[in-house]
């Protein structure tokens, strides 16, 4: 049962990161606000994507978002199971993170990191309306995001 739960955490988490990525991080806000905390956000990595400092979340903004999964999963499947879809998610955000710097700053040498890294500079350098899913690329034959 806590198994299956780590599992559908790390799943759930592999959404989230497709989704956040296309409909939160690529948005584009109307207000000058919303514009500078968007650059904030996600259009300085665009901006600079190299810039090691630039690619993980900082503490702040990970920590109340941690919790509030983990407050979600446990109204909706109670404390064990909760914690156990928490434990998922987390370490699906932690392989996220990982990938992506690997991505950014070093030279794959497998086919599948080779395929990784060239799916997002894709991102990055020719189009970012397309490859959305850094870590889990099948979301975005899923929804049509593709890189061509």
């Amino acid at each position: 049962m806590l198994l299956s739960c780590c599992l559908l955490g790390y799943g759930a988490w592999t959404l989230t990161e497709y989704w956040v990525h296309r409909g939160v991080f690529h948005l584009t806000p109307r207000s000058s606000w919303g514009r500078r905390a968007h650059w904030m956000v996600h259009g300085v990595h665009h901006d600079h994507p190299n810039d090691p400092w630039r690619l993980v979340m900082p503490p702040s903004v990970t920590l109340p978002c941690a919790y509030g999964v983990f407050e979600t999963f446990r109204l909706l499947a109670g404390e064990g199971p909760g914690s156990a879809l928490t434990a998922g998610f987390v370490v699906g955000y932690v392989v996220y993170d990982n990938v992506h710097f690997h991505l950014h700053h070093h030279r794959p040498s497998t086919p599948l990191g080779r395929l990784l890294r060239n799916r997002h500079l894709r991102h990055h350098f020719q189009d970012e309306r397309y490859g959305f899913g850094v870590s889990c690329p099948y979301w975005d034959h899923v929804f049509g995001t593709a890189p061509r």
